[in-house]
């Protein structure tokens, strides 16, 4: 079933020129989506073997680029409290079309439901697998470019994004991780070393509980971080999509020819 949704969050508009959303009264930010078209957005449901079940399958093409016939793709991976239904209303398509309009190299995005799994294999249930397998097969049959790879994912999801990078080195170019789910000790930590090559970008909230967790990973890194920022905001939508512009340029940057 294909889908197209042009819901912007949030039920004003106000701040900053050319963004649908608004300052909650608690002070809390709460998400802002750029008023950009919706290209080429499905959600359809695919059968993953690796998961034992059917599941959400989302593709967003940036406007403009037909059905994204050989573009690159960056997969995305939700936090514990989204699926990939969740993906059209949180304005994904839009922020993909207004990287792009500022500039920025084409690309797919693509994702799939893992539940709140960790992104790792549990039983007969292997998110890890249905990323790293079906969903490039998945867009492959689309006819998008699959040798070209980066991961996008927050908090679960951005855990998730490095576990897959650290345990196939070379999968994906880039790894843009906003708020993950890390801390020291864990296996995130352990196999740091992996990401050797791998550009790895990292947002937090500086009122983000995970703050000094996601600060210790940057230093524990093989090489210096390639993007992101530690600025205002805490663990929640309200600040992610404040910092999806630049994690959307720094995938595309990396994912170039």
């Amino acid at each position: 079933m294909r889908r197209r949704t042009f819901l912007a969050i949030g039920a004003t508009a106000a701040g900053a020129a050319g963004w649908v959303g608004y300052h909650s009264r608690s002070g809390y930010l709460e998400p802002v989506v750029p008023q950009a078209p919706v290209g080429d957005e499905r959600l359809e449901r695919r059968a993953s073997a690796a998961r034992g079940r059917p599941v959400d399958f989302y593709t967003a093409v940036p406007a403009g680029h037909g059905t994204g016939r050989g573009l690159p793709v960056c997969l995305i991976l939700h936090g514990g409290s989204k699926t990939a239904a969740d993906f059209p209303a949180l304005g994904f398509g839009r922020f993909l079309t207004d990287a792009v309009r500022r500039g920025s190299p084409p690309f797919v995005l693509a994702g799939a439901t893992g539940d709140r799994l960790w992104w790792r294999p549990d039983a007969g249930d292997d998110p890890q697998r249905m990323v790293r397998e079906e969903i490039p097969r998945w867009c492959a049959r689309r006819g998008f470019d699959t040798s070209r790879l980066a991961l996008l994912g927050w908090s679960m999801g951005g855990y998730g994004s490095l576990l897959l990078a650290e345990a196939y080195p070379g999968f994906a170019r880039a790894v843009a991780a906003l708020s993950p789910a890390v801390r020291p000790g864990d296996e995130i930590f352990t196999a740091a070393a992996q990401l050797r090559g791998t550009k790895v970008g990292l947002w937090c909230g500086l009122q983000d509980g995970l703050l000094d967790n996601v600060r210790a990973l940057a230093e524990a890194l093989p090489e210096p971080l390639a993007a992101g920022s530690f600025s205002e905001g805490r663990h929640n939508f309200g600040y992610w999509s404040r910092c999806l512009p630049a994690a959307m340029d720094f995938v595309s940057e990396a994912l170039r020819r």
